[in-house]
């Protein structure tokens, strides 16, 4: 397919420095998109490796993206001395907001979503069973819809955190994440198939 030169190589960037300390939001951040991580590599897992080889493609590369940042949120909470999973998921994205015009400025409901764009299980059974065609489109879907919460919860990080590695890795999963949703919204348009809305997961 033409819009495979739309994806972008597989570059692996050079971890981030590990921060001096994190303080409790960049704590709660990290945990939660160490959760968000999960459910996308369980997803990229599940796709029919028979499908569309673009969309194959696009799984392995954001599989292996999402890896490499999960070994670096990883190694900072160990560094922290904190559990990988947050007690009080996405608290910190309902905290607080940082002064008018400060950084992205994310809604007030994405703020109160528990974590935005997340499948539900019946999704992921649903894309377990998928084959060919219909395993792609459901992928895009779902993925793309991912994508779109996570660069929320990325957006949310940016305007509370304080310059540093957490949030320099916030910005460029925004960067990145916007892309490659922008990619997959394209190839769902190509193939005649609707975006789905942004959800609360289930």
């Amino acid at each position: 397919m033409v819009l495979g030169a739309a994806l972008r190589p597989l570059v692996v960037a050079d971890a981030p420095d590990s921060p001096a300390a994190l303080d409790a939001t960049a704590i709660a951040f990290v945990q939660d998109m160490v959760a968000h991580h999960e459910q996308a590599l369980i997803m990229a897992q599940q796709l029919d490796p028979g499908t569309d080889p673009v969309v194959v493609r696009l799984a392995q590369q954001i599989r292996d993206a999402q890896n490499t940042e999960m070994g670096t949120m990883l190694g900072w909470l160990r560094l922290a001395g904190v559990t990988p999973t947050n007690p009080e998921p996405m608290a910190w994205m309902r905290g607080p907001r940082p002064a008018p015009g400060h950084g992205h400025g994310a809604s007030d409901a994405e703020s109160s979503d528990p974590m935005p764009g997340m499948a539900t299980r019946a999704d992921l059974d649903a894309l377990a069973a998928a084959r060919g065609h219909d395993a792609a489109m459901l992928f895009l879907q779902l993925m793309q819809r991912h994508h779109v919460g996570g660069v929320a919860m990325a957006q949310a990080a940016d305007e509370r955190l304080t310059d540093g590695p957490v949030r320099r890795t916030a910005r460029e999963m925004i960067t990145e994440q916007s892309q490659e949703a922008g990619t997959m919204a394209l190839l769902l348009a190509q193939f005649g198939a609707p975006l789905l809305p942004v959800n609360a997961g289930g």
